[in-house]
């Protein structure tokens, strides 16, 4: 194998090293300053503390080495998080961490975000990074990688800026293909040799939304949701005690609220004279019945502007109002405007504010789904997965309100395996949600790897981390254009005997 060395920056727990560590490369020290991700890195790996080179901001040089790997914080731009790019401090750390590239000139390195530095919204601070890497003198490329199609059961989409100092390796770089459905979700969970019944598995047969299918083109999921609407999804009024009439009026909701007649947003709320407008017999004793029930909210909608006069309004009292449309603000356009974003202002809040001074009067009521936050579901349940799911979802390090069950389904129709997992697993309570070895694996991890006991602190970390094989399998490509010396050659023997030496530890990358 090719001998190489590597610095570990943004380190977390580990999973750049775990797949450089497997390809012979020998780690010189790492940068990371959550308490947490240092002690179970040290923990994992016998290094003692005094090898965490630190806070980057502070570096000003770190030893050669031949491979720099960098996990630079992702929320600056995650679509879960505000798209704020550059706004957001956290975007600056890819200014510390060029500089270290430069500083040092490794011979290659690699980089891994978020898919959001590739969305359209942030192209400009794309651009901004791969030119100032280009100004280092360094050839480089980015890659958006599926985490599923490299060996976990898991769809973590990602962003790899692979980058060489010298051309002649970058024009040999070859991306390694794919190969989805290698490791599915059964490979990975806790006593699956125990799952009761026809395993039934999926046999890649996709629809154009599902993470999943069996070979019937069921979902091998439920999601549990009152904003969308399928042979699968289970909503409030499936599982609630509710009368025909009031499923009917739910189901107008949910086919007309992303309607443009109704509103510009993606879903909008409905008024009285709306629901009465599709069908007349709808009656406002109705729609209060389905918000006590926890099932609709009474949302306000459009304010008007009063004649009283206030001198007194705060600056955010004053933006809020500056959005008016010939005197009438409109809630949910509020909501969204970047404005507020970047000020981390509550638009409801502000709205409050205004209504109890009597700056503005609401005037016009509408009626939405309670539970209107998609990850979020419906009593704390997102989804729950069969065990015949080919895949799972992102993990993350907030957790979700995702779950597994060990129970198969088959029906012959949807009607009918919709409702055997109402009866056999919603309700008989029968899923959980994955363990600490089983989000271990989903990421490429060692079911065994020494984490917290707590699972909103494990969770944290996993959630945080690489998804191993991804970067093992850059990695094995990296060397094979022969950067770390002129033996590419050889590598695919070197490699081959690395395998069967070191086989209990590679088990857990699959094929390469």
């Amino acid at each position: 194998m090719p001998e190489f060395t590597f610095v570990d920056l943004f380190a977390g727990i580990g999973g750049f090293r775990l797949a450089l560590q497997s390809l012979g490369g020998k780690c010189l020290g790492f940068s990371e300053i959550a308490p947490d991700a240092i002690r179970y890195y040290c923990a994992n790996f016998g290094e003692e503390s005094g090898s965490n080179f630190g806070d980057i901001t502070k570096l000003k040089d770190l030893p050669y080495h031949d491979f720099m790997t960098a996990g630079v914080p992702c929320q600056s731009w995650s679509i879960a998080g505000k798209n704020l790019g550059f706004d957001d401090d956290r975007g600056q750390l890819w200014n510390d961490t060029l500089y270290l590239l430069n500083k040092v000139r490794p011979k290659v390195f690699v980089f891994e975000n978020v898919k959001g530095l590739a969305d359209p919204r942030n192209q400009d601070a794309l651009n901004y990074i791969l030119g100032r890497i280009a100004e280092a003198g360094y050839y480089a490329d980015y890659h958006l990688l599926n985490a599923y199609d490299y060996g976990v059961p898991q769809t973590r989409v990602r962003i790899y800026i692979v980058g060489f100092r010298e051309k002649q390796y970058f024009k040999k770089f070859r991306m390694p293909s794919p190969s989805p459905g290698s490791v599915r979700l059964s490979d990975v969970l806790d006593h699956a040799e125990d799952i009761a019944g026809d395993k039934y598995f999926s046999r890649n047969v996709k629809s154009r939304w599902s993470l999943s299918c069996n070979d019937q083109g069921f979902n091998d999921y439920f999601l549990f949701n009152d904003l969308r609407n399928g042979g699968t999804t289970v909503h409030s009024w499936d599982i609630q005690d509710t009368t025909k009439r009031q499923k009917q009026i739910c189901t107008i909701l949910l086919t007309n609220r992303r309607k443009k007649d109704f509103g510009d947003l993606d879903g909008n709320p409905l008024s009285l004279s709306h629901f009465q407008g599709i069908d007349p017999s709808i009656t406002q004793k109705e729609l209060d019945e389905l918000v006590e029930l926890c099932i609709l909210k009474e949302v306000s909608y459009l304010y008007k502007i009063t004649d009283f006069q206030h001198d007194d309004l705060t600056e955010n009292q004053r933006l809020v109002l500056s959005f008016n449309e010939r005197g009438i603000l409109n809630a949910d356009k509020l909501k969204v405007r970047r404005e507020f974003k970047v000020r981390k202002v509550s638009v409801s809040g502000i709205l409050a504010e205004l209504v109890e001074r009597g700056v503005i009067v609401c005037i016009e009521k509408r009626y939405d789904f309670k539970n209107t936050k998609i990850s979020t579901g419906l009593n704390g349940i997102n989804r729950i997965f069969l065990p015949s799911s080919d895949i799972y979802p992102t993990l993350v390090a907030s957790d979700t309100n995702d779950f597994v069950t060990n129970i198969n389904i088959k029906a012959d129709t949807i009607e009918d395996y919709k409702a055997k997992f109402i009866k056999e697993v919603f309700e008989k309570q029968q899923y959980r949600k994955i363990s600490k070895s089983e989000a271990c694996k989903i990421q490429g991890f060692p079911a065994d790897y020494q984490l917290p006991e707590s699972r909103a602190r494990w969770m944290k970390l996993v959630g945080n981390s690489v998804a191993v094989p991804v970067v093992q399998k850059i990695a094995a490509a990296i060397l094979r254009t022969g950067v770390f010396g002129d033996r590419a050659e050889d590598f695919g023997a070197d490699l081959q005997k690395f395998k069967e030496q070191n086989s209990v530890q590679l088990s857990l990358f699959g094929e390469w």
